[in-house]
């Protein structure tokens, strides 16, 4: 085979892999983009406040900020909810943290269990609400932080993608100028393996 006919054939191949790997870097961006879009906007709207900065400053048990909610909280405070991270920290340190500290761990399956024996207790009622509440609402936080994660995961590969695009069509240059420069007589070298034949002394 002709040098130069492989060269153009490998480098025409490498250029339609430029065209792939632009085209998915696009849309893994605009997956991104989508993502990061839907996420700031439904949590926008649950219209969430992180506590103020001096709720921090008297952090301790039993009370709305405990010292172990600071190291993920503070940074945050006074903030609006508009942010996956924001989302998990809000959904794993501060409502997952007062749920724990609820009767029966603020776990809603034994909180209503309790409430079902007891029909007639207030106290075991309203604890179901808000136990069911509270698990609804860090549900909804966590889906929409894991939406966020799935976005940031699809910028990366976009990013990537670009990349490997750039690569790709630096090499397909190289490609068809080395084509350009080899003469028509130019052969591909291959090797052929010689075997002994079963004659050989």
């Amino acid at each position: 085979m002709q040098r130069k006919f492989f060269d153009a054939i490998a480098s025409s191949i490498g250029a339609v892999m430029v065209v792939v790997l632009v085209v998915a870097g696009a849309l893994l961006m605009w997956g991104y983009s989508f993502a990061n879009s839907n996420v700031h906007t439904q949590l926008a709207q649950q219209q969430i406040v992180f506590p103020p900065r001096a709720a921090f400053a008297h952090a301790q048990a039993g009370t709305e900020i405990t010292s172990g909610m600071l190291p993920y909280l503070l940074k945050y405070a006074g903030q609006p909810l508009t942010t996956g991270p924001q989302a998990e920290a809000y959904a794993d340190h501060f409502i997952a943290v007062h749920l724990s500290g609820m009767p029966y761990g603020g776990i809603y399956a034994k909180v209503n269990a309790a409430s079902r024996a007891n029909p007639t207790n207030a106290k075991l009622a309203g604890l179901v609400q808000a136990s069911f509440q509270g698990t609804t609402l860090r549900g909804l936080l966590l889906e929409a932080y894991a939406f966020s994660e799935f976005g940031l995961t699809a910028y990366w590969a976009g990013i990537a993608a670009f990349a490997l695009a750039g690569i790709m069509f630096l090499l397909v240059a190289l490609g068809f100028w080395h084509a350009r420069r080899t003469p028509e007589t130019e052969e591909v070298a291959v090797h052929h393996e010689v075997k002994s034949g079963s004659a050989d002394a």
